[in-house]
């Protein structure tokens, strides 16, 4: 089989290209500056040289803050683009694995957000983001891989600023009075690779087109940075403040709760990830190795 992976760059794109592949899988990397997602003859024409029977789409515009001033170039990456993926992968008779996002939600439910439950994105990156997932449904075999609070260690994100503010700080202020699940690359990985892995060869077509793909474990943002603290080797003998996002205002709006149920691709796929404090440590350690 041969997965092609755009957005290789990515901390997601990278993990996949170390992810645990069967044997015999062909993965082709390309990272936005080697494949622009938004020019649909460059699109075209790379899933057709690299005859994929999966496509992955890793690439993304994440600069959530920024989005609201740049909300066309938004929108042209994560939601316009896909459109060309969709095309590239219908002519080429491809699966289709898309990646979106919690911030679909507004964020103001009590519960676990499901598949079902109505979008009403608060951002321009969440708007951004639905537009992708309405295209990626266009496709003739396309599955889209809704996940939220992604962390790793190839890349920036919020457990990797955490063990850097602590590296030069006595005091971290972090918010807690946002929900979310936070959800390792790896595991994600792990994940998109067992999407693939069902539909190989065409034998079972997936029930649905929408998945949740999170840590079935919640914490607020400053849970994560205590937990972030507690398992990095550096002893931080500083104070983890907890704020309220009041008192840490952004020019883009947060969900407030951002919880996942993951229960329909446990239920149907057999696709569970692990609770996100059995993954953390890990990958705390890579990013304390590899911190020059």
């Amino acid at each position: 089989m041969r997965v092609l992976v755009t957005g290789a760059g990515g901390q997601l794109g990278r993990e996949l290209l170390r992810a645990d592949w069967d044997r015999g899988t062909d993965v082709v990397a390309r990272t936005s500056c080697q494949l622009d997602i938004t020019d649909r003859a460059g699109v075209l024409a790379a899933v057709e040289e690299s005859a994929p029977a999966v496509i992955v789409n890793a690439a993304a515009y994440t600069a959530v803050d920024r989005a609201e001033g740049d909300e066309e170039r938004a929108t042209a990456v994560n939601g316009t683009a896909v459109q060309h993926l969709v095309e590239a992968a219908d002519r080429a008779g491809a699966l289709l694995i898309h990646l979106s996002t919690d911030y679909v939600f507004d964020g103001t439910g009590d519960g676990w957000y499901t598949e079902d439950d109505p979008t009403g994105p608060v951002s321009a990156y969440g708007r951004s983001k639905l537009v992708g997932e309405w295209a990626a449904t266009g496709a003739e075999r396309s599955v889209t891989l809704r996940t939220a609070w992604v962390y790793g260690a190839l890349g920036a994100n919020f457990v990797a600023t955490v063990l850097r503010l602590a590296s030069d700080r006595d005091e971290l202020a972090i918010v807690a009075d946002q929900v979310g699940c936070p959800t390792a690359t790896p595991d994600l990985a792990a994940a998109i690779v067992a999407v693939a892995r069902w539909t190989e060869g065409g034998a079972r077509p997936l029930p649905r087109r929408l998945y949740h793909v999170a840590s079935p474990e919640p914490a607020t943002w400053h849970e994560l940075a205590v937990a972030t603290l507690a398992a990095s080797g550096s002893g931080f003998a500083g104070t983890c403040r907890p704020i309220t996002t009041a008192d840490h205002p952004t020019r883009a709006r947060r969900p407030a709760n951002s919880r996942l149920d993951s229960g329909r691709i446990a239920g149907e796929l057999g696709i569970e990830l692990p609770p996100w404090r059995h993954s953390l440590p890990a990958v705390v350690a890579e990013l304390e190795k590899t911190d020059p």
